[in-house]
């Protein structure tokens, strides 16, 4: 799979640990950045992520910084990302079966690598269910987005 991944300086060395791991694995890993632990503005690389997915040059996203909470409300302003802060793997997954999301958001603070290689491996492995109810959702937090864009 395709992935892109990016992250503050709060979530720099995390990324750099999750970049690896995933190459490690078989993916395929643009790295957006930050390149250093210099501080930076996460609304920066949501923008860098949300654009590589738009695009269709990565399937999934990985947004990375102190907390996630800022990664997260920044990626959700993109029309078409559907973005969460998950540490557990039953959100991640969940997340990905049940909302189809597309990027998942991760506090460097709050996660240890270990368990933030597990989420991001349930995140990854989950697929959209397509169940009826879930559609239905989905098509209504898509008129909810189509909405708004149209009064901006």
């Amino acid at each position: 799979m395709n992935i892109v991944i990016g992250a503050d300086h709060g979530g720099y060395q995390l990324k750099n640990t999750l970049t690896g791991f995933l190459k490690d694995r078989g993916h395929g890993v643009a790295d957006v950045g930050a390149f250093s632990d210099e501080s930076s503005d996460y609304p920066d690389f949501a923008r860098l992520v949300a654009d590589k997915i738009i695009s269709l040059e990565a399937e999934r996203g990985i947004l990375i910084c102190g907390s996630g909470v800022g990664a997260s409300v920044a990626a959700n302003k993109f029309h078409g990302i559907r973005a969460a802060v998950c540490h557990d793997t039953y959100s991640s997954r969940q997340g990905v079966e049940d909302d189809d999301m597309n990027v998942l958001c991760l506090g460097a603070r709050i996660i240890g690598e270990e368990l933030a290689k597990e989420v991001v491996t349930a995140f990854l492995k989950a697929r959209f269910k397509g169940l009826d109810r879930y559609k239905r959702r989905l098509r209504k937090v898509k008129e909810i987005e189509e909405q708004w864009m149209k009064r901006s």
